[in-house]
């Protein structure tokens, strides 16, 4: 089990974060980018999976500065009022919450090598900081809403990537996916017999065998590039 802390953005904004921190020494840090439904009990579970794994976990609470306290669930109202918050967030002035994750980051490095992770929206957070944070050793985005639309895809990270999407996702069309990998010969991508929202067994859409296969690449790529 984690707990919360209070990182230091670079605009001297405080944000929350969960930390996770492993059993004796960390083998490095993974930062963990939340869905839109904020750093809740599945985020936060995420965040303790990466831990027993040895590394020292941060997940930043990215929607803080529009809305604090961010615990929502999986129902339609949820989802409502999550997309509401992503919207806000994307509207912030430059550079918005990516200083927060930047600061995460710079957590997590007292780790050793970081790695990060985010899943929806956070997995299009989770492209950009590979593309323009800097102190990150390996990027694992989790069918990130918008990766794959032209102004993404023209992005270059600056660390390795592998990429999860699912076959069934309405929100990212297939097509979309295979232009992205065209674009982006670099980044490991992976496509699953699934829906959107894979990996999170608490929605309807998980799938625990896309899920399982996922972080056994995941943490395989992490082994590699971060430690």
């Amino acid at each position: 089990m984690g707990q919360f802390t209070e990182l230091k953005a670079a605009d001297g904004q405080a944000i929350p974060a969960y930390v996770a921190q492993p059993k004796g020494q960390a083998k490095g840090g993974i930062v963990v980018i939340q869905e839109i439904f904020g750093v809740n009990s599945h985020i936060r579970s995420v965040a303790d999976g990466y831990a027993a794994e040895g590394y020292l976990a941060v997940a930043p609470a990215i929607f803080h500065r529009v809305k604090p306290d961010v615990e929502l669930g999986y129902e339609q109202d949820d989802m409502t009022a999550g997309m509401a918050l992503k919207t806000a967030t994307e509207a912030l002035s430059s550079p918005g919450v990516m200083q927060d994750i930047q600061a995460a980051i710079q957590h997590a490095s007292q780790a050793g090598k970081v790695g990060i992770v985010g899943f929806c929206y956070g997995g299009l957070l989770t492209w950009r900081s590979a593309c323009k944070l800097d102190g990150l050793s390996a990027a694992v985005p989790y069918y990130g809403g918008g990766v794959t639309t032209p102004d993404e895809v023209a992005r270059k990270p600056k660390c390795p990537v592998l990429a999860h999407f699912g076959d069934q996702d309405h929100w990212i069309p297939l097509e979309s996916v295979e232009a992205f990998r065209k674009a982006h010969p670099e980044v490991e991508v992976h496509v699953y017999h699934a829906n959107h929202g894979f990996n999170c067994d608490q929605r309807g859409s998980w799938n625990a065998d896309a899920a399982k296969l996922a972080r056994e690449r995941t943490l395989a790529f992490f082994g590699k590039h971060v430690g």
